[in-house]
């Protein structure tokens, strides 16, 4: 027999899709304990739940999944190529449908679209606050090739500020730091991470930083020293738009403790569980829950041993910011737990 534990780790589901799948009686324990509620799984509920993984992987409906886990259980050799080929034949009516619409999006698209900013600006940082900024960001920085835009850090200079933005869809960071020296107009640039980790090397002290942004080229000097390099050159999204949420109720984390649970974590989502606190849980605890990347929320832990969070709801972005310190927060999409 599996624990619920063995059997998601093993099948790839995970114990709170487990737990799902029990409830909506697609894959029910062969076993549960009387006294604790603990599910154990047969050997031959293995290849069931294996299957079950990639069908919902491939996005098929649950109610087919019932009847191709039926078919195969019972050796129904017509049904199930039958309701797998229905299925890809919708997935390709939906991908036809998928590509008409594509096409329609990049044309509206190709009328807006503006280049960005290439406006010079000079400038000085605090080296401790540019450094702290860094820190606090680099962490979500994309690293999918698909998309180079977000393989950097976004410099968004305007006034007196300097914003520092990454984010590789999934999560978001966002800092700011005051400046002198620059005090116009809005100017942005997209710095790549190698050069990003190459200006963090050279931030050691509180020594001030010279920042020069020239067309496409981006510097930092610091005590004689300096990095440069080019900026990528495509637009970076309107940060400030995705950053316009709606409030939520704020609950104080302990970071300590947090970090510890999740790094107990060996699956893909977690389930965190609000009451008055913030706890690792599972699906069947009282409160709140939303479900997380463990390793996600575990990097986002990083930036402070004080963090509040704040919850807008199960399908917001859960934001992490310091009490002291509103300007530097992080972004997080949640995890349906329904799958």
């Amino acid at each position: 027999m599996r624990s619920i534990g063995e059997m998601g780790r093993d099948s790839g589901l995970g114990v709170s899709a487990l737990r799902f799948y029990d409830r909506a009686g697609v894959l029910v324990p062969a076993w549960v304990d009387p006294v604790t509620g603990y599910r154990w799984y047969a050997p031959e509920q293995f290849g069931e739940a294996r299957l079950l993984a990639r069908l919902r992987r491939s996005g098929m409906p649950l109610a087919d999944i019932r009847l191709v886990l039926a078919g195969w259980a019972g050796g129904d050799s017509g049904l199930v190529p039958r309701l797998l080929d229905a299925h890809l034949r919708r997935l390709e009516r939906g991908l036809a449908d998928a590509r008409d619409e594509f096409s329609t999006v990049r044309a509206l698209l190709g009328h807006k679209e503006t280049p960005m900013t290439t406006a010079t600006a000079r400038l000085t940082v605090p080296g401790t606050e540019i450094a702290a900024a860094l820190d606090t960001v680099r962490f979500a920085a994309g690293t999918d090739p698909e998309l180079p835009v977000l393989g950097g850090v976004h410099f968004d200079i305007e006034g007196d500020a300097l914003h520092l933005v990454a984010t590789d869809r999934y999560r978001m960071a966002v800092a700011r730091t005051s400046t002198t020296g620059h005090g116009g107009g809005r100017v942005q640039v997209t710095v790549p991470t190698p050069l990003v980790d190459a200006m963090r090397a050279l931030l050691t002290d509180a020594a001030p930083a010279r920042l020069t942004v020239a067309g496409g080229k981006v510097e930092l000097e610091t005590q004689g020293r300096q990095v440069a390099g080019q900026s990528l050159d495509e637009e970076f999204p309107d940060y400030r738009r995705l950053t316009r949420l709606p409030e939520g109720r704020r609950l104080t984390l302990d970071v300590p403790a947090l970090r510890q649970a999740l790094g107990e974590q060996d699956a893909e989502v977690c389930v965190l569980v609000l009451t008055d606190t913030v706890t690792v849980g599972d699906d069947d605890s009282t409160g709140d829950r939303v479900g997380v990347n463990p390793a996600f929320l575990l990097e986002a832990l990083t930036a402070a041993d004080e963090l509040l969070l704040e919850y807008a709801g199960p399908k917001a972005p859960l934001v992490l910011l310091r009490p002291a310190d509103e300007d530097a927060f992080s972004l997080l999409m949640p995890v349906a737990l329904d799958a």
